[in-house]
């Protein structure tokens, strides 16, 4: 089965060739009109109008026929047979004479529709249309060989090997080069194509900005230290929600609430680092760091905060809460190879953290837990009134307290969208992006 791209290319390709059709009619036109040869005249009047028949043809079942390429290969028969109706008017269809060398009108119909055959860049029908056209061709030379020496061998070879020969050559030799270009724009066209495949795969596994470092082997992908602010998300009450919810029903949430959130990390400039269950952890800064990372952190947050509250309002689910914690700090980040299985994430005390503040948002009622280091990280502050600080939590599994900013959940909407209104000048909601359309490219920025 072709891909979406395979049968577009083919298509354009196609109509491409019936335009060169008629391009190549009127030059055979032209040539039938300036042609000085009298005796061929009615030949090439029957090449010309039924190439016109033929082209004409083409048109409709390429309109109405598309996918029949049995009739693509018929068309180049029909071509073929046409020049050899011109070559046996010029080789065989005069009485006998000394003279048969071909006049440049009959070298100019075949080399022309050779010419339109190998524009369609098909290997299959450029090998069909010359072969039969050279073992016409030769073929003719050899019985006009015969009738003029049928006797004296010598005679007969030199009479084979003359002019038309090398005409004949010439033209084998310019539909093998022809050959070899489809052949290469074949195996090119192959290559895209399997690279789009490809990179159609990978990105229902990876975040768009990985795809592109997988496919060219980046040095990215190496594990190395880099500042990054990582983001856990994560839906309340689910687990109590699966227990009970129809294997169908089940699924069609958790589709809908990942296409929501990685939907919106993407706008954001983010990557999905890895889904579990009912949560997602995604990371700004990796695989290449920026300097607003954290500044885009905060505003997918925000932006989900307000995205996740309508989705849970409309989606007929009012107990599934989502809580958020982010934070920015130093990660090992790259290909973690662990032998039969590699994962492209990031590791370290930063994501710990940042899962222990997204639990930690459930014990605030809140649906967005911040740290301290990441708000000293913005360039663009926010205004503290919009937020609620705490000093030295204690988290779970981890020696030293933090400083942390949330916000209380029935305030959340209200306070995201002044947020974000005061940040970028404008709210405008993931639900409210039907498509998930990239945000406006982000300014130049050195790494740090």
């Amino acid at each position: 089965m072709k891909s979406a791209n395979g049968a577009q290319w083919d298509y354009a390709r196609e109509i491409r060739s019936i335009l060169l059709r008629f391009v190549a009619f009127a030059i055979l036109l032209a040539n039938l009109l300036l042609g000085g040869n009298e005796g061929a005249g009615r030949t090439h009047l029957i090449v010309v109008v039924s190439y016109l028949v033929i082209s004409i043809t083409s048109v409709a079942t390429a309109r109405f026929l598309p996918d029949r390429s049995w009739l693509k290969t018929l068309f180049v028969v029909l071509d073929s047979l046409l020049v050899v109706l011109i070559l046996y008017g010029h080789i065989l269809g005069e009485p006998v004479t000394e003279n048969h060398n071909l006049t440049t009108t009959s070298l100019v119909v075949a080399f022309i529709l050779l010419t339109h055959v190998g524009l369609k860049l098909d290997r299959r029908l450029v090998l069909i249309f010359s072969s039969l056209v050279l073992f016409s061709w030769i073929t003719m030379l050899a019985i006009t060989a015969a009738r003029h020496h049928t006797a004296d061998t010598v005679s007969l070879i030199a009479s084979f090997f003359n002019q038309d020969l090398g005409l004949t050559v010439s033209f084998g030799f310019t539909a093998f080069a022809i050959y070899l270009l489809a052949k290469d724009h074949d195996r090119t066209r192959k290559e895209a194509l399997r690279a789009d495949e490809r990179r159609l795969n990978l990105s229902r596994f990876f975040s768009p900005l990985v795809v592109a470092d997988l496919e060219e082997g980046s040095s990215a992908l190496d594990l190395e230290r880099r500042n990054a602010a990582i983001m856990f998300v994560d839906l309340r009450n689910f687990t109590s929600f699966a227990e009970t919810a129809p294997a169908r029903e089940l699924a069609w949430v958790l589709g809908e609430y990942r296409h929501l959130v990685s939907g919106t990390i993407f706008e954001h400039g983010g990557t999905v680092d890895k889904f579990i269950g009912d949560g997602v952890m995604a990371v700004f800064g990796q695989p290449s760091p920026r300097e607003d990372d954290a500044d885009r952190a905060l505003a997918c947050a925000l932006d989900l905060v307000d995205a996740l509250s309508d989705w849970k309002n409309h989606s007929g689910y009012p107990g599934l809460d989502a809580g958020i914690g982010l934070h920015c700090g130093t990660v090992v980040g790259g290909v973690l190879d662990s032998g039969c299985h590699s994962e492209f994430t990031v590791i370290g005390d930063a994501v710990n953290v940042a899962q222990r503040l997204e639990s930690l948002a459930k014990s605030f009622d809140a649906p967005l837990v911040v740290s301290s280091a990441l708000m000293a990280q913005l360039q663009n502050p926010v205004p503290p009134a919009l937020w609620i600080s705490q000093s030295a939590v204690a988290l779970p599994g981890r020696r030293l307290p933090i400083d942390v900013w949330y916000l209380r959940r029935e305030a959340g909407l209200a306070l995201a969208e002044d947020s974000l209104r005061n940040e970028t000048g404008g709210v405008q909601t993931a639900l409210q992006r039907s498509s998930f359309q990239p945000s406006p490219p982000a300014p130049d920025v050195c790494t740090g």
